[in-house]
């Protein structure tokens, strides 16, 4: 096969950075200094091609798809150098996609976007003020992104709420990928991701390893219709601020670790989250994997977490899984506003857990709270463990083991493990778990 390039074509009247680009494979040195870019860099169809510039700034000034584009290219490599957006000249507001369109087909003005592409490396780059996402990948295969910083990114929808845009992307059935110790500061929406539609294929074999993540409007880390993907050593905080742009009218809690679709085989281990406004761990589509010696503090009282929320909770909303076999141990959850596990499905383990200030705002004495969320359950928001009778769809807990957990918080000595009207305690193993009450 024949691979050519385009390169830019025009994009700039600077000369430096058009000899620079009229190199279709090897080591390109982009020019120093600041390039003001009135058109994309398009990498269409190249091989080989590695572009650095440590002292390269590319300004970007025009709506587009992105700022670079890769597109059915093969062993790309960007390295060291600076893209600057145009978020805040621009001031751009647009809604999340409908489902018959991926983000690569709605959203415009990225940093980077990679289409249909294998082996594409960006590393120690640094892209600010980008209205989209600052990096994109879609239907690609072994995209690797290492040391990059990303920040003041993503956008509003109409009404002022974050719209999931700002950070790393994944989606359409990504194979082999990692976004591995990058920084990410004042994102609007998600921070790094995985996202499919439901009838395209799962992201698959993926690492988010050792990654920072600071000032998260949405979701610091989400694993969306994804298999096999790990998600190790990361840390963060303050997630879900500002507390303002959280997009609750579509029900977007901001989660420190999120699961959307059908995910299995995967494992959240080892991260560490301070000052979450929201949850702690969303299991939503999560099955048969391991989420282990994770950790989520909050520190302040209840007002400071306005959308603050469990600890843990298990869902099923895609209809092609079910809740079951999850390894829930060593992790430790601190200062939330309900309770600490909410618990569906079956075969799970839930072993040697923390779960420390629990039903901060003092459920159900507290009725403003909305503590009274669920008609018949009065114990849903109030209990460290509870054990429900479905979510989405009917999945009562039976049949996991609940052993050695220590649950403290408000009421915790009466509500420490509860079960939802027609779930039986005794269809589980509960055993050797100790309940404390914090001090009023």
């Amino acid at each position: 096969m024949l691979w050519t390039a385009v390169l830019c074509g025009g994009c700039t009247k600077d000369a430096r950075l058009q000899k620079a680009l009229s190199v279709r494979t090897g080591v390109v040195d982009l020019p120093s200094g600041e390039i003001v870019l009135r058109e994309p860099i398009v990498l269409d169809g190249v091989q080989g091609l590695t572009l650095r510039g440590p002292n390269t700034r590319l300004k970007v000034n025009f709506a587009g798809k992105a700022a670079i584009l890769i597109r059915r290219a093969r062993d790309v490599r960007l390295e060291e150098f600076r893209i600057e957006g145009n978020r805040e000249q621009m001031s751009v507001r647009f809604e999340l996609p409908p489902a018959d369109q991926s983000m690569a087909q709605w959203n415009r003005n990225n940093g980077i976007l990679i289409e249909d592409s294998e082996n594409v490396t960006i590393a120690r780059l640094s892209i600010r003020n980008v209205i989209s996402y600052a990096i994109l990948a879609s239907r690609s295969k072994q995209v690797t992104i290492e040391e990059v910083f990303a920040g003041d990114s993503g956008t509003l929808d109409p009404k002022g709420l974050n719209n999931a845009t700002g950070g790393i992307l994944f989606e359409e059935g990504c194979e082999r990928f990692a976004v591995r110790n990058s920084r990410l500061r004042n994102i609007r929406g998600n921070g790094i991701w995985t996202h499919s539609r439901y009838r395209s294929p799962r992201n698959s074999e993926g690492e988010f390893a050792g990654n920072d993540l600071q000032f998260i409007g949405r979701d610091a880390l989400q694993a969306g219709h994804a298999v096999g993907l790990r998600i190790l050593g990361n840390s963060g905080k303050l997630i879900g601020f500002p507390a303002e742009i959280v997009d609750m009218e579509h029900g977007a809690v901001p989660v420190a670790i999120d699961t959307a679709g059908n995910v299995e085989a995967s494992i959240y281990a080892g991260n560490h989250f301070e000052e979450v406004n929201g949850k702690c761990i969303d299991l939503d589509g999560f099955h048969h994997g391991q989420v282990r010696e994770n950790t989520c503090i909050n520190r302040r009282d209840a007002a400071a977490y306005p959308h603050g929320h469990y600890g843990i909770v298990l869902n099923n909303s895609n209809p092609d899984m079910k809740s079951s076999a999850i390894e829930i141990t060593g992790n430790v959850i601190e200062g939330f506003r309900f309770g600490g596990l909410f618990l569906i499905g079956e075969g799970h383990t839930v072993r040697g857990n923390v779960f420390r200030r629990l039903n901060l705002v003092r459920c159900n004495e507290n009725l403003a709270a909305g503590c009274l969320y669920k008609e018949g359950e009065p114990d849903l928001l109030r209990t460290g463990i509870y054990l429900g009778k479905g979510a989405e769809r009917p999945a009562p807990a039976r049949g996991n083991l609940i052993e050695n957990n220590h649950v403290h918080g408000y009421g915790m000595k009466t509500w420490c493990i509860a079960a939802a009207p027609g779930v039986s305690r005794q269809a589980n193993q509960v055993r050797d778990n100790r309940c404390e009450d914090m001090a009023r």
